[in-house]
C-alpha cells in the first residue's frame, strides 16, 4: 500500500456512520432550492468522511503525525 492506516476501527465506523448521515442531511433536509449551498457542503463533507472511513487513512491526521500503535509481535511459539 502507498499509505499507512492511521484511523482505528471505532473511528472508522463513526466516520462512515456520521458521513452517511451528513450525505442524507444534505440531500433531503437542505433541499430548499435546486442546489442549496448548505446541502452541497453537507453532502460533500459527508462524502469525504465516508471515503476516509473506508480507506482508514486521513490526510489531515497524517500531516499532524498521527499513527496507529502496532501490537507487539511475539517471537517463537
Amino acid at each position: 500500500m502507498f499509505y499507512a492506516k492511521n484511523l482505528p476501527m471505532l473511528e472508522r465506523a463513526l466516520r462512515i456512520t456520521l458521513g452517511l448521515g451528513l450525505i442524507f442531511l444534505g440531500m433531503f433536509y437542505f433541499q430548499a432550492g435546486v442546489r442549496s449551498p448548505a446541502g452541497m457542503l453537507s453532502a460533500g463533507s459527508g462524502l469525504v468522511s465516508v471515503a476516509t472511513g473506508f480507506l482508514g487513512f486521513c490526510p489531515a491526521c497524517a500531516m499532524l503525525g498521527r499513527k496507529l500503535d502496532k501490537p507487539a509481535r511475539t517471537r517463537g511459539g
